[in-house]
């Protein structure tokens, strides 16, 4: 979005193929936010992949942030299998990075000391170095700067061990998976358990890669269709922070595309390198959302973004992101919900503890009541409990 420049030029016929395919997306889409405009509080049960796409989904939808990392190590597949068997209907599998061999790996982050037990490996000790990522310089170990074979020695560990002391239990149990590992494992799991298991990766750091020669949509592109999954009713939504990234993708796969939102002051990553001067309030106003509706298919904001909270952190008057958000044909799945205080609301908050629990239904409903089509969770359990309460008060 915005930096139009940097596009890549279309094929004499893709202009007409692309326009035909994002009017059944259109449809698809709309179909999929009628669900919440036209029934509140009625909820579709049928999660069946029927060719449908997004339409299969039940709305609110349940998307397991990172998988169920309120309890495990996130992206992890010990973290995907349980956000499936907590009820999640997508997996957040998952933040993709590449590896100096050009394989593209989920980490959160392409900085692995926090996420690894790479400072206990003496032999990368001298890999540790200081990067600018984004703007921000960064010290620690990269993904860049392995090779798969060297990542695959490595083991993950819980990121944010004050909140979540209970998941250091599992800490060095599992390796990093690659894209391409998930794309069999949703595969597998589709067949075991007997429906479609979806999944949500998210370009990381688009620009930042693409100037290192590791430009990730071209890869995600490749391997979507390798497997088959680049369809517009294919079970993958891709995300990115970088609308460009989105933009990139549009030309190279069919599949869902969301365009993430951060705080509404800030400016994406691409929009700084290219000179946009536009922010995320920006992107949100009517004309802004409905230049992202002409190359996605949805928008996942920040909660923040559609529920403010005032000076002393409590939930404040919803804007009118959603209304606007659908209008144009837009869903909406903001991020995250998570069950901890430090992460919650003020008013919903109960006690002191950094890891204690507050009252994350009373959250979710509020967060459901304004409309949204779904919303990313660490907690896919309690996201599944809430969303019953909701459309069976």
């Amino acid at each position: 979005m915005g930096t139009q420049g940097s596009q890549e030029p279309q094929g004499p016929n893709e202009e007409t193929t692309r326009t035909g395919r994002r009017a059944l997306l259109g449809a698809a889409v709309l179909g999929a936010s009628a669900v919440v405009l036209g029934t509140a509080g009625t909820a579709r049960a049928d999660a069946r992949h029927g060719g449908r796409g997004l339409k299969s989904l039940p709305v609110p939808t349940v998307i397991g942030h990172r998988g169920a990392s309120g309890y495990r190590p996130e992206h992890t597949f010990g973290s995907y299998q349980l956000a499936l068997d907590l009820g999640a209907d997508v997996v957040e599998a998952g933040d993709l990075v590449p590896t100096k061999d050009g394989h593209l790996v989920c980490r959160h982050e392409p900085e692995i000391g926090g996420t690894t037990n790479v400072a206990d490996h003496p032999e990368f000790a001298d890999r540790k170095t200081t990067k600018v990522l984004d703007g921000v310089p960064t010290t620690g170990w990269f993904t860049e700067d392995f090779t798969l074979a060297e990542l695959k020695t490595l083991r993950a560990v819980e990121r944010i061990p004050a909140n979540r002391p209970h998941n250091t239990l599992y800490n060095g149990r599992w390796e990093i998976p690659t894209f391409e590992e998930v794309l069999r494992w949703q595969d597998e799991q589709t067949r075991k358990r007997g429906k479609q298991v979806w999944i949500y990766p998210e370009t990381k750091h688009p620009t930042y890669f693409r100037k290192l020669g590791l430009g990730l949509e071209e890869r995600v592109a490749k391997l979507l269709r390798k497997y088959n999954k680049d369809k517009w009713n294919s079970p993958v939504i891709l995300q990115s922070f970088e609308p460009t990234s989105i933009q990139r993708l549009n030309r190279l796969v069919d599949n869902p595309l969301v365009v993430l939102l951060s705080t509404a002051n800030s400016r994406p990553w691409d929009f700084v390198e290219t000179g946009d001067p536009r922010t995320v309030a920006d992107l949100i106003s009517p004309a802004g959302l409905r230049e992202i509706a002409g190359y996605a298919q949805g928008i996942g904001p920040t909660l923040d973004l559609v529920v403010p909270r005032d000076a002393s952190g409590n939930l404040g008057t919803p804007t009118t992101l959603v209304k606007d958000a659908h209008a144009v044909g837009l869903i909406l799945h903001p991020y995250t919900m998570r069950n901890e205080n430090p992460f919650l609301p003020t008013n919903f908050r109960k006690g002191t503890d950094a890891d204690g629990y507050g009252d994350a239904f009373g959250a979710f409903k509020a967060y459901f009541a304004t409309g949204i089509d779904g919303v990313f969770t660490d907690n896919a359990d309690t996201g599944v409990l809430a969303r019953a309460d909701f459309v069976n008060g």
